[in-house]
């Protein structure tokens, strides 16, 4: 599996934010916990090319993947710091271009305001090199919470977001973003959230005019827009469902599209003191204007794919580590030119955890 890294900010900058708004340490809470990850990958489809059916696969290539991550949580009487970091990278024998290093880090600082209200702020980046996809993301935003009990709480947030392409320097975009996050706990083990985003892109470059003007509207804007619903159950075993409607229009020729997506996520305790772990997702995208002519973006590798399936059973051999196996399927299809896309990776690997 690819090393998944969500998360922005280098631990040196924030062990001195913590520090430096940190009270006596008589009134403060301190939590942490660092992880790695190294696996041994056989890749079949490292290039990541599309194909007609008549030209032959790239075959099979060997890859060694290494993540690791750090957080961290500050709660004081009324305030609370939350950080992570994360490195992942990946090193193929085979195709050195497709080799990857993955730096990532968030951080958030929140505020008490009585028993029901709070304000907080947050940041985020996330830095890719090496590949054909390589990119920064930035962001930062603040917000304000209500949590009348345990069971409700909701988030309203407000913010601007920086994105930076290298292979195309024509996607990249900046601007501002709004969203709301509401989550509800109907019990101990049964809990339903909605979720939206809405964000203004602004580009460099001219928007591409419709076929038969000759003049561009001006510059390129994008409304993004993205929506959804989810449960999460947990019991004997976890469960989670989730929707996400997805939609980017624009006033470029060819830049606008839309996204359905179903998504599912399991967990499941084992004999032999064994978990299994599974993930799949099922999408349906639509180009209004028929085709689609921004460059292929992934932001995330696990979900390169519209439709993907993904297992890892793993096993404890020590208190502090795991051994791992696991195996992940993404496939699409264009069906306007015929060209589909397969990939599977298959992994062994082991965890430790302080």
């Amino acid at each position: 599996m690819v090393p998944r890294v969500v998360s922005r900010v280098r631990p040196t900058l924030l062990v001195f934010l913590v520090l430096a708004t940190a009270r006596p340490a008589a009134a403060a809470e301190w939590e942490g916990a660092l992880k790695g990850t190294l696996r041994l990958l056989a890749d079949t489809n490292a290039p990541r090319d599309f194909t007609d059916g008549s030209t032959p696969s790239p075959g099979v290539d060997p890859a060694l993947s290494v993540l690791g991550s750090a957080e961290g949580k500050g709660t004081f009487e009324r305030t609370q710091l939350v950080g992570r970091y994360e490195l992942g990278a990946r090193k193929y024998a085979g195709f050195a271009d497709e080799d990857t290093l993955i730096q990532a880090g968030a951080l958030e600082a929140s505020l008490a305001l009585g028993t029901e209200f709070g304000l907080g702020a947050e940041g985020h980046v996330k830095d890719r090199r090496g590949g054909s996809r390589a990119y920064s993301d930035l962001g930062a935003s603040a917000f304000a919470e209500y949590a009348p009990d345990v069971r409700l709480a909701l988030r309203v947030r407000a913010g601007a977001r920086r994105f930076v392409y290298r292979p195309d320097p024509t996607a990249n975009f900046g601007g501002l973003e709004l969203g709301v996050l509401g989550r509800y706990r109907f019990d101990r083990r049964h809990s339903l959230s909605v979720f939206g985003d809405w964000g203004a892109r602004r580009y460099g470059p001219l928007a591409r005019p419709r076929p038969g003007v000759e003049s561009s509207p001006g510059r390129r804007e994008d409304g993004a827009l993205t929506a959804g619903v989810g449960y999460n159950y947990r019991g004997p075993l976890t469960l989670g469902l989730r929707y996400t409607y997805q939609e980017v229009s624009s006033n470029s020729y060819g830049e606008t599209v839309l996204r359905h997506r179903v998504s599912a996520n399991a967990g499941v305790r084992l004999p032999w003191r064994m978990t299994l772990l599974a993930q799949g997702s099922l999408g349906v995208t639509r180009y209004p204007d028929g085709i689609y002519l921004s460059p292929e973006i992934i932001l995330v590798e696990e979900d390169e794919g519209q439709n993907s399936l993904s297992l890892k059973l793993s096993r404890p051999v020590s208190e502090r580590v795991d051994l791992e196996l696991s195996w992940g399927l993404w496939s699409t299809r264009l069906p306007r030119n015929d060209l589909s896309y397969s990939r599977q990776v298959f992994g062994v690997g082991v965890t430790w955890r302080d």
